[in-house]
């Protein structure tokens, strides 16, 4: 009610944000207990707790809270981290069993880059039994080889069934590789990051528009593409990053946001015609050709 948003909505937990706040908090098997980057008040966040937070968003997709570590870790943290999101996953669970009908809660997968505790973990989760399946603790400091690896190995012991998501990730080639592996959902502020910081994504790659190159070029991004990105010239949006006008931030991002949209767009329908591979191909081939040539 108070944004008006009727669309769907996916909360996460917490436990990222508890994993990027190590200084501020403590992790026992009860609850998280930090303090406030803000004003330093006392937060206590329990899976119990956790949940309750999200009904009360009103979110459609309830994350459970876990414990997600940083790597590099030694094995013995990680398996602490992920056995405690286990104890986790059941309690939350449990406060989500009152839930209306028409929402979902997920679990976790954790184990960071140990494939056995990655199997441990998933296979714990589809005994318990969730609406949906998360792979968390990735993209946090691991190549993205070891990502694609830990993939590889936890997306095969989730069931086709049921969506699989795999948590803060990523680049557009992050997202076609993941996809390529088993994968069916992302989140991930790199879009809007990447576009309050003068970068964007186009079906030619990674275009830096504070580069001086595109001072004096009045041609658009993407001649193919619908909104910001077929309409303003490279020449106005350098002006603007340079400028630090926010709607620089605002065209960019939105200009990002659209071309994610585009690629699952894509992705999809050539699952759906079974032209996954032939389309993967391709899309990297555009990738590798690089942006067009330097404005005369």
């Amino acid at each position: 009610e108070f944004t008006t948003w009727r669309g769907p909505m996916l909360t996460d937990s917490g436990g990222f944000q508890v994993m990027s706040l190590a200084q501020l908090r403590k992790v026992t098997e009860q609850a998280v207990t930090f303090r406030s980057h803000i004003d330093g008040a006392k937060i206590v966040l329990s899976p119990e707790r956790a949940i309750e937070v999200q009904r009360l968003l009103g979110s459609d997709i309830v994350m459970q809270l876990d414990e997600c570590v940083r790597l590099p870790a030694s094995h013995e943290e990680i398996d602490r981290a992920m056995q405690l999101s286990l104890r986790w996953a059941e309690r939350c669970k449990r406060a989500f069993e009152t839930a209306p009908a028409g929402y979902m809660l997920f679990g976790i997968v954790q184990g960071g880059d140990v494939p056995s505790l990655r199997h441990a973990s998933a296979r714990a989760l589809v005994e318990m039994g969730f609406h949906g399946f998360a792979i968390g603790g990735l993209a946090v400091g691991e190549p993205q080889a070891v990502m694609l690896a830990m993939i590889e190995e936890t997306a095969p012991l989730l069931p086709v069934e049921r969506p699989r998501y795999l948590m803060g990730v990523g680049t557009p080639d992050d997202i076609l590789e993941s996809v390529a592996r088993g994968i069916d959902m992302f989140d991930c502020v790199m879009p809007t990051r990447n576009g309050r910081h003068g970068v964007v994504f186009t079906r030619r790659g990674q275009v830096n528009l504070r580069n001086a190159r595109h001072a004096d070029d009045p041609r658009v991004l993407d001649e193919t593409a619908r909104g910001p990105a077929g309409i303003y010239s490279r020449a106005y949006l350098h002006h603007l990053v340079k400028s630090k006008e926010a709607l620089g931030a605002m065209l960019l991002s939105e200009i990002n946001i659209a071309y994610y949209q585009s690629l699952m767009s894509g992705i999809r329908e050539a699952i759906t015609t079974q032209t996954f591979e032939a389309f993967r191909a391709q899309t990297r081939e555009q990738w590798a050709a690089g942006d067009i040539p330097l404005f005369a």
